[in-house]
């Protein structure tokens, strides 16, 4: 089944090519959860639905920490439409002038904020968790990152925490723009950035989304047994229709984050 409406579509091969092109670049520009979540999938576009395997954490005197519980959930539909006109189009065949493409672009982008936002909130009205909002998540408190080693101090705090909790393998700090920017001041004695200190200590594993919003800190153990990204439906440009000659697109695409292991997120605060 052609659910994309692609083959009917009045669009050329050649067109939805670059569409094509077009959507995925910008998207791996901007997407920053794909870069340290493991992908479960593609599973296809008819899977709705997929099991989430967690650790409840409840002190039983016969044997502790071993409760453990499974749901299902619905991958949710993200999408985000965008049109071309039909006088570009004609203007691009009779010219040979390139199509201007930014219409899809700004889709892609907000589609990808669409992702990131899901990942790192969830959604409260659907109840989805996100990382930053799941229930019995490790919260530290912050320190002041633009005084003294508290950036080091803080984060290896965190890493201390996996190592007590069994946890090891790829870590990642996630950022707000503007914590970021603190990182960026010489540490007095070590000639080095705060920010290289603390990539030595994550491996590089440091990444900074706007999606976040202003003075947000999560360090993450992102092995796939603690979390990973199911994608159903990978991002996909479909045609909707055509209306006044004009024609109609809309990017989807269905994922869902699945955090098994609540001790594998510390929020700083």
């Amino acid at each position: 089944m052609d659910y994309l409406s692609r083959e009917g579509s009045p669009i050329s091969q050649e067109l939805w090519d670059k569409i094509d092109e077009s959507v995925t670049s910008i998207a791996r520009k901007i997407l920053k959860g794909r870069k340290f979540l493991n992908l479960y999938g593609p599973l296809g576009a008819g899977v709705q639905s997929i099991n989430i395997d967690t650790t409840e954490v409840e002190e039983i005197e016969e044997n502790p920490r071993i409760i453990t519980g499974r749901r299902y959930e619905q991958l949710p539909l993200i999408y985000e439409d965008f049109s071309l006109l039909w006088r570009d189009l004609e203007t691009s065949e009779q010219t040979g002038m390139p199509i201007d493409l930014s219409a899809a672009e700004r889709a892609a982008v907000a589609i990808s904020k669409k992702e990131d936002e899901l990942i790192f909130f969830g959604n409260e009205k659907l109840k989805y968790e996100g990382i930053l909002t799941a229930k019995g998540i490790t919260k530290l408190q912050k320190g002041d990152w633009n005084e003294g080693e508290n950036p080091v101090k803080d984060i290896t705090a965190g890493l201390t925490k996996f190592l007590e909790c069994g946890l090891v393998g790829r870590e990642a700090l996630i950022l707000s723009p503007n914590v970021l920017l603190q990182l960026q001041r010489i540490q007095p004695g070590t000639g080095i950035t705060e920010y290289e200190r603390l990539s030595k200590l994550l491996n590089g594993n440091i990444f900074s989304t706007p999606v976040l919003g202003s003075n947000k800190v999560v360090l993450v153990n992102a092995e796939p047994q603690n979390m990973d990204l199911v994608i159903g439906q990978d991002i996909a440009t479909s045609y909707l229709e055509t209306k006044d000659l004009n024609h109609y697109f809309r990017i989807i695409e269905t994922i869902l984050p699945r955090i098994k292991n609540k001790d594998a997120v510390i929020l700083f605060e």
